[in-house]
């Protein structure tokens, strides 16, 4: 059966999801994001794309882009291959590192537009990463709120305001809501690793277990509510890292 055709958008503008294949990491460190950050630079002066927005995960990257010169399928291979070369020669493998078929969705409207915007910041946010999306370093977020980088910040901030200090404060403030976006119908089932739960603890205050096991418990009990609530951690998983009873955990 043959492929369904990519949609293709009046304004340009994708919101693009680039997975890794059999969702295998993309970075293995530091370096590796750098990279890619570096290609998508390198990128946009030779295709002429606008980056409006990216978010680097382990396992996926998010970008929205806008084709100009060059279609998005260009633009894209042209990345990837540049990246997969310089991550085979760095690892001394050989083969594809992303699944052969991205997915992309159409962004037509100002409104969807930021709704897109923010979906991508808040991603490892809603991955369970991170309770902040100003905390995570591998975004675009930072290149809005003053930090200059790679992206193309002038379309978002010139929705919410003409006044750019007032700008960036609506932006951010939007970036930080709570919400219900759902993109590129992309749910993937979080389970958070044992690091990821003492990171949201550290982020909470709390620097070891011993200290939390210490804790008056109203106050333990309101940190544990609040690790419960959190997408991807089990109850098995927090009686494990924190050394509380399983059943003290279901009853709270």
């Amino acid at each position: 059966m043959p492929r369904e055709a990519r949609e293709k958008s009046e304004s340009g503008i994708y919101h693009l999801m680039l997975r890794g294949i059999n969702k295998q990491n993309i970075f293995e460190e530091e370096e590796d994001r750098k990279r890619f950050l570096e290609t998508l630079g390198t990128y946009k002066k030779l295709s002429n794309y606008m980056l409006y927005g990216y978010c680097l995960m382990d396992n996926h990257i998010h970008l929205l882009i806008k084709e100009q010169e060059e279609s998005i399928s260009q633009i894209i291979k042209r990345i990837s291959s540049s990246y997969v070369y310089w991550y085979n020669q760095k690892y001394e493998r050989c083969g594809h590192l992303f699944q052969e078929r991205y997915k992309s969705e159409v962004v037509e409207t100002d409104a969807y537009f930021l709704v897109v915007l923010r979906y991508i910041h808040q991603n490892p946010l809603q991955a369970g990463i991170t309770q902040n999306v100003s905390k995570y370093l591998w975004s675009s977020y930072h290149d809005y709120i003053g930090n200059p980088g790679i992206s193309d910040i002038d379309l978002a901030l010139d929705i919410f305001s003409d006044d750019r200090a007032k700008a960036v404060a609506l932006f951010k403030d939007y970036n930080q809501e709570n919400n219900m976006d759902k993109c590129l119908d992309y749910i993937e089932k979080v389970v958070l690793s044992d690091k990821a739960v003492i990171n949201y603890l550290n982020e909470m205050g709390i620097q070891n277990i011993s200290q939390l096991q210490q804790l008056h418990k109203e106050k333990r009990d309101e940190i544990i509510r609040r690790m419960k609530k959190r997408k991807g951690i089990t109850i098995r998983q927090l009686a494990r890292v924190t050394g509380i009873a399983k059943s003290v955990i279901d009853r709270i």
